[in-house]
């Protein structure tokens, strides 16, 4: 998928694919051997995904729960290998970086996860979570350490009177604010951020949005941001990715994805987020439920639920093209 190249690409992914194998245990393997109709289940959770990033962008990844968007970041994030395909940061790639390079990349490159509670160890105090992982790859001096976790906690919004407090004496806002600062702290250039602020009430997740918006101007950062919730990544994305059964199935910027948007199943998102000029309509949520991963449909993944299908719909897989300058949509309708 070609981008323009206004900005240099800081990551790139290359026809992406993840699969999870649940192979049969030994009663499985026993019923086997006698005939019972028993297999591995492959879980296709990420299917040949493609994507450019360009340096200081936000892109927002959408879909609905199952679609294997917060996969896909964790193997942007090198949290988990990918099947197939592979990552590039910096225009290299990461599984080819060896010793120094590989060090700098996955350094550069970090996770904010959505929940912090089951994120942070509850066993350390936020001086040590935040402090341990630059000390240990030589980002700063062990004798310098107080003095840098104190930076790093006032520049996310935290008091640096609280740190040698434990996760759990803090509240949902702040320990996610102690994610922030743990990623923060070995100085990356690009954050995976999943989910992030779907944990918290409303009004702190305005804050915890502004706290990110910030963070990107001050230190020059690119997002990945990974959400269900359309608003938020109206409000944060310069760029929307639309993902559905492992699949992208539309990209474009923000503003025109969401005054236009091509793909059925990006229409069908997008007309039941709540609007004033709305208010009155009946809420129909999309018709169906997203396929299981583990045996997904033929052709386009979103046919059996699109209102829009024909015959090569259940035959051919659509091909993410170029619709228009820098906007892409899979799907059959628009050949």
């Amino acid at each position: 998928m070609a981008l323009n190249n206004e900005k240099e690409s800081i990551v790139t992914v290359n026809n992406v694919s993840k699969r999870f194998i649940k192979s049969l245990d030994l009663a499985g393997k026993i019923a086997q051997r006698f005939g019972a109709d028993i297999r591995e289940e492959v879980v296709h959770a990420v299917d040949r995904v493609s994507l450019n990033i360009q340096d200081g962008e936000v892109v927002g990844l959408v879909g609905e729960s199952g679609c294997g968007k917060s996969t896909l970041g964790r193997v942007v994030a090198g949290v988990h290998e990918p099947s197939e395909g592979n990552v590039l940061f910096r225009g290299k790639a990461i599984e080819n970086l060896t010793g120094k390079d590989a060090k700098e990349a996955a350094l550069k490159i970090q996770m904010i996860f959505q929940d912090p509670m089951s994120s942070l160890n509850p066993r350390l105090r936020v001086q040590d979570i935040i402090g341990e992982a630059p000390v240990v790859h030589g980002v700063v001096d062990s004798g310098n350490i107080t003095d840098y976790v104190e930076e790093i906690m006032l520049r996310v919004g935290l008091d640096p009177s609280y740190a040698r407090r434990y996760p759990h004496q803090f509240s949902g806002g702040q320990r996610q604010r102690i994610g922030i600062a743990r990623a923060l702290a070995v100085q990356p250039d690009f954050l995976v951020c999943d989910e992030s602020v779907a944990a918290l009430d409303v009004s702190i997740q305005a804050q915890v949005l502004n706290l990110f918006m910030r963070l990107r101007e001050e230190l020059n950062l690119t997002y990945l941001f990974i959400s269900h919730d359309l608003g938020v990544v109206e409000h944060l994305s310069d760029r929307v990715v639309i993902m559905y059964l492992g699949r992208v199935v539309e990209v474009a910027p923000t503003e025109i994805l969401f005054s236009d948007p091509n793909h059925p199943y990006t229409q069908a998102l997008l007309a039941e987020v709540p609007r004033l000029e709305t208010r009155q309509r009946k809420f129909a949520p999309v018709k169906g439920e997203i396929p299981s991963p583990i045996d997904p449909p033929t052709g386009c993944h979103f046919h059996p639920r699109c209102p829009k299908a024909f015959a090569r719909c259940h035959q051919e897989t659509p091909a993410l093209k170029e619709i228009e300058s820098n906007r892409f949509s899979a799907c059959h309708l628009n050949d």
